[in-house]
């Protein structure tokens, strides 16, 4: 690919984005992509370009959605985030104030916010669900309000990969009257006139991105080397246990499928573009979308610095349903955001008035140090700025 091939606009001074945009593709491997940048809720950088499938048929356009995976996490986090700040949903009451059920095995009073910072100890149902179950709502939530943690909840976090989206948007529809997904669209997103869905509609399938070369995690246990073969039991039946658990116990099945675009999965399957998820991240970097208070809460850090995770064992930097920055998001401490399996990212840095996001189909196995391309476009971005990424 060239750069020719890259298609948008830069403000002036911002071409080194451009440059390192075009390097993704000739240096880098992607083979459709986009980039968005906002200061001051101006739009500074909003490229695209390569095509939105492993043929190179369909070329990559301005409005084209693709999973985003757990980026997906930290717009379902602001749903709450954003009943919250209505005075709505109270962080601090027990979860089954909202939703009885939740109470059983010992649950009654895990708090709200427990669940936006993976400490809810409840990372997976004790017994697998199958691809069906994980697309029905209501089945999906049972089984997990059925479910007796993990460990003790509150005491750690641990990644809840796949419940995450489960745990809260329930919250959300039980105080809202809408599933998460409605609520995202009907009070985010067209509000801020953007695309972004979880639970696509089907008239919107044909501008979805196929995904390339991602995991099949209905086998994360034949796909781990060594790994168990589900069910697992316990926490530390092998090295690999919790993540088998947090993930292989509800697989989300094919994600290039009409059914996985058309299910609601909160924890992973938004279809959105690099625009309406900068948009989204814009809106809290200039106070517009939630009160300061609320801002200041949910990117506040749930436990100490260099607290393990129970589930990815890193020092599991969570605030209330997002990652404080850990380096990938500029210079700024405080910047937050969530990134998704495979290389998509979007964040806030308020400080700076900065949001960005990036997505892509070229999905990247392992972790950040073996995936360059959105660390490449942030670097270039804040370069612009004047500050040392």
């Amino acid at each position: 690919m060239t750069t020719a091939d890259v298609h948008g606009i830069c403000a002036p001074g911002f071409e080194g984005v451009r440059e390192e945009f075009a390097r993704c593709f000739t240096e880098r491997g992607d083979i459709g992509a986009a980039v968005r940048a906002t200061v001051d809720g101006e739009t500074v950088v909003d490229l695209w370009g390569g095509t939105a499938d492993a043929e190179g048929l369909r070329p990559w356009r301005r409005d084209t959605l693709v999973t985003v995976y757990s980026t997906t996490k930290g717009l379902t986090a602001l749903c709450a985030h954003v009943l919250a700040d209505r005075g709505a949903l109270d962080l601090d009451a027990p979860v089954a104030a909202y939703w009885p059920e939740f109470a059983q095995e010992g649950k009654a009073d895990i708090p709200v916010r427990w669940l936006l910072g993976h400490r809810a100890g409840l990372i997976a149902p004790r017994e697998p669900l199958t691809v069906e179950e994980v697309h029905d709502w209501d089945r999906a939530c049972a089984a997990i309000a059925a479910t007796r943690p993990w460990w003790e909840p509150g005491t750690a976090a641990g990644y809840h990969g796949m419940t995450f989206g489960f745990l809260v948007g329930e919250v959300v529809r039980r105080v809202s009257g809408q599933s998460l997904g409605t609520f995202l669209r009907t009070e985010i997103a067209q509000p801020l006139g953007v695309d972004l869905f979880i639970g696509t509609p089907a008239s919107e399938h044909g501008r979805c991105a196929d995904m390339v070369g991602h995991p099949d995690l209905s086998r994360v246990a034949d796909t781990v080397p060594g790994a168990p073969r589900p069910p697992v039991t316990s926490m530390d039946a092998h090295p690999m246990a919790p993540v088998v658990l947090a993930l292989g116990h509800m697989p989300f099945g094919e994600v290039n499928s009409a059914a996985f675009r058309s299910a609601e999965i909160p924890a992973t399957n938004a279809f959105a573009t690099a625009r309406g998820l900068a948009a989204v991240y814009g809106a809290l970097a200039n106070g517009t979308l939630v009160g300061e208070g609320t801002l200041e809460a949910l990117r506040t850090r749930q436990g100490a610095p260099g607290d393990p995770d129970l589930v990815l064992g890193d020092g599991g930097a969570w605030a209330l349903g997002f990652k404080l920055n850990e380096g990938g998001a500029g210079p700024n401490p405080r910047a937050f955001g969530h990134a998704g399996a495979g290389g998509s990212y979007a964040f806030a840095d308020p400080e700076n008035r900065v949001s960005y996001a990036y997505t892509m189909n070229r999905y990247v196995n392992g972790g950040t140090d073996d995936d360059r391309r959105s660390d490449s476009l942030v670097r270039a971005l804040y370069a612009a700025l004047g500050q040392r990424p």
